[in-house]
């Protein structure tokens, strides 16, 4: 191939007219290369609409169709350096600069991302009422705590072998609030914080409305003797919710003097860190390295503080760790590949999901601005 030993970005238009004559388009190799003076980094970029409008305006369609198909070959072999350039080789500009996005045989066109701030309150409203429930259920729960005397802590194998610090939980929600603090930072500087925000609600509403279920069906016997756990009785039902407000207002956190028992099935707090760390790295550019590493490392340590302090078995936590993956995971394959829109049985499936995201053409790109007037300097800054 044209300078096999040079990638395709570093080609001259010599390398060009050569590729071009190897792919059988010695016609276009006057216009192409002499005239218009392409080179690598222009041909990795070239799309169909460049070809059929001016200054090229090419006219047989045959070899507009062969034309295409050599390139994006080309592309794909160099889809990073497309990403570099700014550029993905499963998209094309359509001729009222759309980009149109290929889906199957299907073709959208990406338009200005809607921010539908009514759809972001009702996602906050979700959440909002699922940590209630999860507030009542905690204090549903704690009438139902196994008496220690009768049911000592289970075997665990990490609890086991890792002596208690005290001071772990503390310094586990000390690392949730620092992660907490770095999401807020992206979210007043993104662009498209409304859809960010949306996509947080929904998953961590449905995170935490699935540890109600797994949080109420079983009890489990409380993991240390140090945790001075009892089954207390709130009384009526008016006891019962003012605790849970409590509970509720004060985020379920040590830190703002909640002290709960019996929530162990799947563990909340590391529910909020995985989840925190995975927006703050999806929602930031690929080249903050120190960011996204600092976001796992807290993330990681949150976890392992968590464990440290002999609050949650092993399995509360591992459990509490996949699920949250997990679901950011799909959530997001299904919102970037907008794989669901064709798919009647999808939308049945996931109808959230589909609610939220029915306007929301592909991958959120991460643009940055500054959302106040003032100061002028940070607003040109950021742009």
């Amino acid at each position: 191939m044209a300078g096999s030993q040079l990638a395709v970005h570093q080609w001259t238009t010599k390398h060009v007219a050569r590729w071009l004559k190897e792919e059988g388009f010695c016609d276009y190799v006057e216009l192409l290369c002499n005239r218009h003076r392409l080179d690598g980094t222009s041909l990795l970029t070239l799309s169909e609409s460049d070809l059929r409008q001016p200054p090229l305006e090419l006219k047989v369609l045959g070899d507009i169709k062969r034309l295409m198909v050599a390139l994006r070959r080309l592309q794909r072999h160099n889809a990073s350096m497309l990403e570099q350039l700014g550029r993905g080789h499963d998209g094309e500009r359509s001729c009222n600069g759309e980009l149109a996005v290929a889906n199957g045989k299907h073709k959208q066109h990406a338009r200005r991302l809607d921010p539908e701030y009514w759809k972001t309150v009702v996602s906050s409203v979700y959440v909002m009422f699922v940590f209630g429930f999860t507030s009542f259920v905690m204090v549903i729960v704690h009438e139902r705590v196994p008496d220690m005397r009768t049911y000592p802590p289970l075997p665990d194998i990490f609890l086991d072998s890792v002596p208690r610090i005290p001071w772990a939980f503390a310094m586990a929600e000390a690392c949730g609030v620092v992660l907490c603090i770095f999401w807020l930072l992206v979210l007043l500087l993104h662009k498209h914080r409304s859809i960010l925000l949306r996509r947080l609600c929904s998953l961590m509403g449905t995170v935490f409305l699935l540890r109600c279920f797994t949080m109420f069906v079983t009890s489990l016997s409380v993991p240390g003797q140090h945790l001075k756990c009892s089954g207390k009785m709130y009384g009526d039902v008016w006891a019962k919710l003012q605790r849970a407000l409590a509970i509720w207002s004060g985020l379920g956190m040590t830190l703002t003097g909640v002290q709960t028992c019996g929530d162990y099935m799947f563990s909340g707090h590391t529910v909020c860190l995985t989840m925190l760390n995975f927006f703050v790295t999806e929602y930031t550019p690929r080249t903050w390295n120190f960011v996204h590493t600092l976001s796992w490392v807290l993330n990681l340590f949150g976890i392992f503080f968590i464990l440290a302090a002999h609050e949650h078995y092993s399995i509360d936590v591992f459990i509490a760790f996949y699920i949250t993956t997990r679901l950011f995971l799909y959530y997001h394959t299904l919102a970037n590949t907008r794989a669901y829109q064709q798919s009647r049985r999808a939308r049945i499936w996931f109808p959230m999901f589909s609610f939220f995201e029915c306007n929301v053409n592909g991958t959120v790109p991460n643009e940055y601005c500054w959302p106040f007037s003032r100061p002028v300097f940070i607003k040109k800054l950021i742009g």
